[in-house]
Formats: C-alpha cells, sequence, structure tokens
C-alpha cells in the first residue's frame, strides 16, 4: 500500500506542531510527512508499522521518527473505560536542523535526529518520564511550549536503551562508498522481486561478486542472512494484507511469495510469535487505528 503524504500545520503562535488525541478508535494510516514527529501513544496495544519493521507494542509507546518515514500503528484500546491517548509533536525539518546547527547546545541532538530516518522506539523510563512533559505542554504558552520540547529532547537523547526500528536503507548513505552503489542495486532488485524466487548467485552478478562474496557481503553490510532478510519483506508485507484485506490466508501466501501455507505460518510464527491467523484475530476488535 502507497503511503500517504500528510501536511503539517503548526499550531498557534509556534514553530511546530503539538497535538492530543483521545479516540475510542481510529482507522489505519499508512502515511509519511517531512517533519520530525515524536509520537506517544498510550492506553492500547498492537502492531507498530515504521518504514519496514513491523512490531507488537503495549501501554506506554513513545517513537522519534525522521522526515519523510512511512508509519502507522495498528491498534486497539485496553479497555473499554479508557480512550486510545496520542500526543504528537511534529517539528519542520528545516527548522529543527538550523536550530541543531546554528546552537552548540543542541549538537549531541545531532546523531539522534540522523537515526530518527529509521525510526527510534525509547524505553519505558523514558516513556513514562516523557507523559508529563506532554501534559504541561496541553496547556502551556508558546514559550513554555517550546521549553518542553526542549526538555522532551533532553530526555530522549539521554536514553541509553533506545531501539532503531527500520533497517538502514531508510537513512541516508555514504555514497563515497562504491559498495554503497553495489547494495543499492541488490536492494531496489530484492524489493522489486521479493514476491518471486530470488537466486544468491543473480544477485552476486548484480554486485560482481562471486556467490560467496556475495553472502558475506551481504551479512555484514544488512546483519542479516539474505534469506533473512527477504522472509522479514515478506511478512511485512503479509502483515499489510491481513490487516487491510479479507484474502484467505492462502491468497496472501502467494502473494507474499511463501510456496505454501505450512512454510509460511513457520515463518510467520518465527518472526512474529503467532500465526497468520492468530495475528489477524489480534486486529479485528476493535477497529483498527
Amino acid at each position: 500500500m502507497k503511503p500517504r503524504c500528510s501536511k503539517m500545520i503548526p499550531s498557534d503562535n509556534c514553530s511546530w506542531r503539538f497535538d492530543l488525541f483521545h479516540l475510542p478508535v481510529k482507522v489505519f494510516n499508512w502515511h509519511y510527512h517531512t517533519e520530525y514527529e515524536i509520537c506517544l501513544t498510550l492506553n492500547s496495544e498492537g502492531s507498530m508499522h515504521i518504514g519496514d519493521h513491523v512490531s507488537e507494542y503495549n501501554q506506554g509507546n513513545l517513537v522519534l521518527l525522521g522526515p519523510n518515514l512511512p508509519h502507522s500503528w495498528q491498534a486497539k484500546p485496553i479497555t473499554t473505560e479508557e480512550n486510545l491517548t496520542i500526543y504528537v509533536a511534529q517539528i519542520p525539518a528545516i527548522w529543527l536542523d538550523n536550530l541543531v546547527r546554528l546552537n552548540p547546545e543542541l549538537a549531541v541532538l545531532s546523531e539522534m535526529l540522523v537515526l530518527s530516518l529509521r525510526g527510534i522506539e525509547y524505553s519505558q523510563t523514558t516513556t513514562k518520564k516523557s507523559l508529563a512533559l506532554f501534559q504541561a505542554m496541553d496547556k502551556a504558552e508558546p514559550i513554555e511550549r517550546y521549553i518542553l520540547l526542549m526538555q522532551l529532547f533532553n530526555l530522549m537523547v539521554k536514553d541509553e536503551n533506545y531501539k532503531i526500528l527500520s533497517s538502514s536503507f531508510f537513512t541516508f548513505s555514504d555514497k563515497t562508498d562504491i559498495s554503497v552503489d553495489k547494495l543499492d542495486k541488490v536492494i531496489n532488485y530484492i524489493y522489486r522481486n521479493y514476491t518471486d524466487v530470488i537466486r544468491a548467485d543473480e544477485l552476486a552478478i548484480i554486485a560482481h561478486m562471486s556467490t560467496n562474496h556475495f553472502h558475506r557481503f551481504f551479512k555484514q553490510r544488512t546483519e542479516k542472512t539474505l534469506n533473512q532478510f527477504i522472509t522479514q519483506l515478506r511478512i511485512g508485507k503479509a502483515c499489510k494484507l491481513l490487516i487491510n484485506s479479507s484474502a484467505l490466508v492462502s491468497a496472501i501466501c502467494d502473494q507474499c511469495g511463501f510456496n505454501n501455507v505450512s512454510n509460511f505460518n513457520r515463518h510467520f510464527l518465527m518472526v512474529k510469535g503467532i500465526t497468520p491467523t492468530e495475528f489477524r484475530e489480534s486486529i479485528k476488535s476493535p477497529s483498527p487505528l
């Protein structure tokens, strides 16, 4: 499914946007935008879709998303008494990047902002502390809200237990490294053809390497074997089809490149911890976010 580009409108008298949502349910919204986004999701559980990453979450979930990174959540309220609560801060990239460039005090944010192009999930300790800052933002004047945003960045950058979400292909590459061009060609080929049979010797020819060298090169650069990488893409596509269509599991199996349902179930269970049918049942009720 092609992500939709969203337009950010700043809050009144602010350079950036703050929003607070209390929702019983919300439709799945696969989208991206040119701003950085800090998102705190409360009172829900489900699956998180960030770039090429899909994982489960529950209770508090705090993430930082870089510009143009597709994302959405597949969530449901934990109880009928509590609405799903979402705090969102969207910060224009040019504005924030210039702040960091022009103010030595903010240089500590540089690495975090680069990593955000792949999506960053923060620890539960940081997530819980962030709630007080977001709550204060809701009633704050513009200058107070700006100070709270800086406090939030300071809290996040000090978290040593963060998790990077998407693969490295969702961030900037060093184009002076000739191997990057080789890997880009291989990855582009895989993304175009991952639902078909892909042979390592075919990819080795694209990269101008022997097959043995290619296997070592690919694992070193991606931290995954070729089979693991392709399986991750296929399972990611399967999750989206299970969420957004009513197609039979057997049909989805075929669309995602698995040769039989048994093989599909085995790989899905290995990656997600549940079967495709269980995954679909887990997001049926209430309506998806």
